[in-house]
């Protein structure tokens, strides 16, 4: 653990003052995305590459509804992409800090 930062109320309130109150409202709105176990599973789907709705519901195996609606949540959030091909919606992670993020995330509860 790093105690040692934490315990040095100086450096925690150094490093806040450097964030502005909209960037706080934005990493706690992105965090909010990772609350989810059904988005959760959507991103680990994805990390495995691009999938059209079809495949995400199959994979999950949830009805194209709910899917669809965390789908929206996640792309107005950045964490996934999507591109038309045909009729069909592609979706990918937007980029690898969602599964940094992600790895990360799992390495902590791991520990």
């Amino acid at each position: 653990m790093h105690t040692e930062s934490c315990s040095d109320g100086n450096s925690i309130r150094h490093l806040i003052s450097n964030v502005s109150e909209d960037e706080l409202s934005d990493l706690a709105e992105l965090f909010k995305m990772f609350a989810d176990s059904t988005r959760i599973k959507i991103l680990y789907d994805l990390i495995n590459g691009e999938k059209n709705v079809t495949e995400i519901c199959d994979d999950l195996e949830m009805n194209q509804s709910a899917v669809s609606h965390q789908l929206k949540l996640l792309k107005t959030a950045k964490l996934i992409g999507a591109r038309r091909e045909g009729k069909q919606m592609i979706y990918f992670l937007a980029d690898d800090h969602v599964k940094t993020i992600i790895a990360m995330g799992k390495e902590h509860i791991e520990e």
